[in-house]
This record gives C-alpha cells, structure tokens and sequence, in this order.
C-alpha cells in the first residue's frame, strides 16, 4: 500500500487533485494523498484507486449510443398488450399518456410523460454533453458540469416509471378472469434503455470533467 501524508495547502489555486498528488475513492468519497500516480488502495475501505479510469469515454460513449438506438423502439412498440371480453389493445408510452388525459387523470399522465419520455431523452442529451466536453477538455462551467453529473445518477432509476406500472398491472389483473395483460416490446426496450444510461453514467469518470487543455500534460 502506498504511504499517505499530508500535503501543503499554500499555493494550490488554481491546481486540480491530480496535480499535487489528491485521489478520491469511488467507493466512500474519501479524500487520499499519495506520492506518484500509481494505483493504490483507499486507506478508509480499501478500495482501488485510480487517477482516471481506463477507457471511461470509450465505454460511456458504447452504452450511450446503445440506448439512443433502443429509445426509438421503446417509444414507438407497445409497452402493453390487454386482453379483455371487448377486444385486445397495445398500448404505446404515448398512447398511454393519452388515455390518462381523457379519463382526466392529468397529474398521473404528467408524470409518466415526464419520467417515461422527457427524463430519458434529458439523460441522452445530458450524457452526450458531459462526454463532448470531455473529450474537448472544456473548461466551461465545470463546477455546474459536475452537478449535472450528480442530478443523472439520482435521477436514473425513476425513469423505470413505465415498467413498474405494467409489472404491477400483469400481477393484478392476471388473477381476474374477464383481462389479461401483458408486457410488450416496448417495455423491454424501455427498460434497456433505463439501464443502459445508468451504466453510461456509471462508467463515465466525472474527474475528467476538470481535465482542460491547460493541464492535460497531466
């Protein structure tokens, strides 16, 4: 295990972590001074270190464009498919939407149009923002870059809004005898692309965020 110490706080404007030697642990967040830039182990719960993570862009960039080509599908295929003495009917996100609005039930439509369809498109676009830059090395705004980060990892798992509806609906309705309802296409697709931007976050390292051009020799 490398040796922790101390560093001076004097003339540090200006400098980013990896500059005088700072590591933060992906695991607990602990702050971790060490000698080179080595790999070495968190001194709090032992976890490895790393002064940026191999291929982070690489990798985030695969499983977000991967969820990019699954949001058409997931939008366009029916998330469900109900059976009752009336007749079958698939029903899109959109569709679905709609039927809220017309039987009146206007906050609950909101609310799966916002987390079914403007969360995840936000994600893209947000994604692909923090990516672009850092591979530009931007120095615009990285503070406010880093807490756009922060808001897609706390917002991510809400996006499932869609497919936890139909799993209560199949788990309900399946035991009565006039419906039946089933999980379409599209809720697989939406459910992939909900995964797939969380790994697409989950792989990018915020870190190079503060990575600019002036002190890319780093």
């Amino acid at each position: 295990m490398s040796e922790y110490q101390p560093i001076p706080t004097s003339n540090l404007a200006g400098k980013t972590g990896a500059e005088v030697g700072l590591l933060s642990c992906d695991i607990c967040e602990t702050l971790c001074c060490t000698k080179d830039e080595a790999a070495t182990h968190c001194p709090v719960c032992g976890a490895s270190l790393h002064l940026r993570h191999k291929d982070s862009l690489a990798k985030s960039l695969a499983y977000l464009v991967a969820a990019a080509i699954l949001y058409i599908p997931a939008n366009l295929l029916p998330v469900m498919h109900t059976d009752t003495i009336f007749g079958a009917q698939d029903d899109t996100i959109m569709s679905g939407v709609l039927v809220l609005l017309d039987t009146g039930s206007w906050p609950l439509a909101l609310l799966v149009f916002f987390a079914s369809i403007v969360v995840p498109l936000l994600k893209l676009f947000s994604i692909s923002l923090l990516l672009l830059t850092s591979w530009q090395k931007s120095s615009w705004n990285p503070l406010q870059r880093t807490q756009l980060f922060r808001v897609i990892e706390a917002v991510g798992r809400w996006s499932m809004l869609d497919v936890y509806v139909v799993t209560v609906l199949v788990a309900l309705v399946q035991f009565q005898s006039l419906a039946s309802v089933h999980p379409g296409g599209g809720a697989l697709a939406f459910g992939a692309v909900v995964v797939l931007t969380m790994l697409s976050a989950q792989s990018f390292d915020s870190r190079l965020i503060w990575v600019t051009k002036k002190n890319s020799h780093e």
